[in-house]
């Protein structure tokens, strides 16, 4: 009760928490959603107004109906290429972070490995990927290794990064401590690489299902690249729209979930975020 006699009204924190939550994330990513539903209306109208062929660009309605048709196809194929890209990301992160240790330790290993990280990015993707299929066949093996490629680049320049520019008066403080290498590195330099490794895993993740889709165009027995080559030997568009849609999917979840991590993985990087929505 109010001094006036007058009932307060008391915000329950359980339900403000969620309706606060559903507001930000309406206010972050409404105008996105509704810029994309205005783009697939006119890309609707467009299509039947111009009369385009279905060959050349089909309906977002016809894209819809090939979805349906094949919808029990579809599945399997999604989940070959989920597993190239899951593991493909643990590898090369788990390779990413092995590396960017050693050229944030080793300043020898720094000067002669950097310089070759760097060139091995010049190699286009659908260069490495043929020959990565012949040496390891058409099987899982070569779809795993470039998604690795793909992820251990971004994984190491930003870990590596982050360990190299480290808060040196917060290192030298732990020192006079009488921190041993081993906390210096646990309590200091891991903290603040955290934040830089997801970054890294990121960019990673948003390309990690095209690289495997690149890797099944040049040869596989089932994944979303092979269900593409099969549809574009059909002159069957909607269905080639059908693979990309999925795959946009599955990097946008990808990404979300490497998010999710790093917030749980890193509170404190969030708390001024927080506080100050």
């Amino acid at each position: 009760m109010s001094a006036g006699g007058i009932p307060t009204l008391v915000r329950n924190p359980v339900l403000v928490t969620p309706v606060r939550g559903a507001r930000r994330f309406i206010g972050a990513y409404g105008p996105a959603g509704l810029l994309l539903v205005l783009m697939v209306v006119l890309w609707e109208v467009l299509v039947r107004a111009m009369d385009i062929r279905p060959y050349l660009l089909p309906a977002p309605s016809r894209i819809w109906t090939a979805f349906l048709d094949t919808r029990e196809v579809l599945p399997g194929h999604t989940w070959t290429t989920l597993q190239e890209a899951l593991l493909g990301i643990a590898i090369g992160a788990a390779v990413g972070i092995a590396l960017a240790s050693l050229i944030a330790s080793i300043s020898l290993v720094r000067r002669v490995l950097y310089p070759l990280l760097v060139v091995s990015q010049t190699i286009p993707l659908v260069v490495l990927a043929p020959l990565l299929v012949i040496w390891f066949g058409i099987g899982i093996t070569p779809k795993v290794l470039l998604v690795a490629v793909i992820t251990f680049f971004p994984v190491v320049v930003s870990t590596a990064e982050a360990l190299l520019n480290a808060d040196r008066e917060l290192i030298g403080l732990v020192r006079s401590m009488g921190a041993n290498r081993w906390q210096t590195l646990r309590h200091v330099l891991i903290p603040s690489a955290i934040p830089a490794f997801f970054a890294g895993l990121k960019i990673a993740s948003a390309y990690a299902v095209a690289g495997a889709v690149i890797a099944e165009w040049v040869g596989a027995g089932s994944g979303l690249g092979l269900y593409i080559n099969r549809s574009t030997a059909a002159f069957r568009t909607d269905q080639v729209f059908v693979a990309v849609v999925v795959i946009a999917l599955m990097s946008m979840a990808l990404f979300a979930t490497v998010h999710i991590l790093s917030r749980l993985a890193t509170p404190w990087a969030h708390i001024r975020e927080g506080e100050n929505s």
